[in-house]
């Protein structure tokens, strides 16, 4: 069995459904297919979910928002128009989304959350009545319905332990199984929906419920590049990584998934397989729990701006019990998370997002440590960005760091600081925003240039 994740962009318009129709028909082991909400058709164009945002903040407000719901409406009857679809699942979809926006509104989080939700599930109502118009045998299922059970976070929903129990009893259904991403529901009944990428989170989890042998998720690209393809041309293609490969990737910038979304497989073993929904014939890449490092010791290279440091300097710092806690916990009390620490033996430089800090924030905090920690020296660099080189293969290859400084000092780039965690799976490096993109390039050309594709 395969379960199958469909982005927004491959379901915009009747054209792309009708491609999804082809590839999940083309396979009979493809029974469970994960939806999004129509993504943009162009450039300039507007997300569904963006559009029902929008839609829930002016019902919150005045109670009405006549024209962003035809807007959305329209979207759906542009598809149904494209596919031959009766207006029967146009009127379902009119009314199901009305109730929606009628509904009690003293809880905006949870208000919110059930709007954005109806995105990914009134297009799963007009994708199972389009197989079925096609004559094929083809339900939709709502996730209640399935015993997906969610924690009660709006937003930031995470599966609980029982649902993958309750999902495996979909594998008894005759047929394909459309089913929408993004949400789920808590004990009381309420929508919840997932974090960013929640429908990928969506199709993990119903891999992982339903022990699929594969999870195969199409996206608009031919598969996961090595480098961002904004930054390099033509970058090479990754035909294979690992998960924890695919993790710190996504976490320092990779948009082709967020990294939490891919846990729920990790954790059943389950190999993720990203393809393209305009060319599907095209191999992909395969995310797997392990493979052979016959590639060189860098997979990828992720880079990611919007940081600043926090440098703390005491002389003897090495020898005073809790300081380092001490430190965290100032942070901690202005509600600002860290991302790194790298730190010497009287000094210490904390790693965090510029946007968790406003200027009151970092004067108080800067302050704080000077008083409470009696330090030297403490100063905010701000303009920095993050770069990741990974690769499994670095633990069996000497020099990787060595290569990577190099190619910076050549490209004279400054680097302002160097972390390795003890996986050596990656090293990070940071640098000046303003040469995040020349440091990219300098890597890209010393790790894959010389490489034969």
């Amino acid at each position: 069995m395969k379960v199958v994740k469909f982005g927004g962009s491959s379901l915009s318009t009747g054209e792309q459904l009708e491609k999804v129709f082809r590839i999940v028909t083309s396979d009979r082991e493809r029974k469970v297919v994960v939806v999004s909400a129509p993504g943009k058709r162009f450039s300039e164009d507007i997300k569904v979910t963006d559009l029902l945002i929008a839609c829930a903040e002016q019902y919150v407000k005045f109670g009405e928002a006549k024209e962003l719901v035809r807007a959305v409406l329209e979207r759906y009857e542009s598809i149904a128009s494209d596919l031959n679809l009766s207006n029967e699942i146009i009127k379902k979809i009119e009314h199901d989304l009305l109730e929606v926006l009628e509904s009690d509104r003293s809880k905006p989080d949870k208000y919110m959350d059930a709007v954005k939700a109806s995105g990914e599930d009134n297009h799963a109502k007009l994708i199972a009545a389009y197989f079925q118009h096609m004559g094929i045998k083809a339900s939709y299922v709502n996730p209640l319905e399935a015993g997906l059970f969610v924690s009660d976070e709006p937003g930031n929903a995470q599966v609980l332990p029982e649902s993958y129990e309750n999902l495996y009893k979909l594998r008894n259904r005759e047929g394909i199984i459309i089913f929408p991403g993004f949400f789920g529901f808590t004990k009381e009944g309420e929508i919840a929906t997932f974090s960013r990428s929640g429908s990928d989170i969506t199709g993990s989890i119903l891999a992982h419920g339903l022990k699929a042998d594969i999870y195969e998720n199409f996206t608009d690209v031919d598969a996961v590049y090595s480098v961002n393809p904004n930054i390099v041309n033509n970058p090479k293609e990754i035909k294979e990584l690992t998960y924890r490969e695919m993790r710190e990737l996504s976490y320092a910038g990779f948009s082709v998934f967020h990294d939490e979304a891919l846990i729920p497989a990790y954790r059943a073993g389950i190999p993720v397989n990203v393809k393209n929904t305009n060319n599907p014939s095209a191999p992909g890449t395969k995310i797997v729990n392990r493979r052979d490092n016959t590639n060189g010791p860098v997979i990828g290279i992720a880079s990611d701006k919007g940081f600043c440091s926090i440098y703390v300097s005491k002389y003897l710092m090495n020898r005073e019990l809790g300081f380092g806690r001490r430190l965290l916990q100032i942070l901690e009390d202005h509600g600002v998370s860290y991302e790194h620490t790298p730190s010497g033996i009287d000094d210490v430089t904390v790693i965090l997002r510029e946007s968790q800090m406003d200027k009151a924030a970092e004067e108080s905090i800067v302050n704080r440590i000077k008083k409470e920690l009696q330090a030297d020296d403490v100063h905010v660099e701000h303009g920095l960005a993050l770069l990741m080189v990974v690769g499994e293969g670095m633990r069996h290859n000497v020099g990787t760091t060595a290569r990577a400084s190099q190619a910076l000092s050549r490209a004279g780039v400054n680097i302002e600081m160097i972390n390795q965690g003890s996986s050596e799976v990656s090293i990070m490096f940071g640098v000046k925003a303003v040469d995040e993109h020349k440091a990219v390039q300098a890597l890209y050309h010393e790790f894959f240039a010389a490489v034969p594709v």
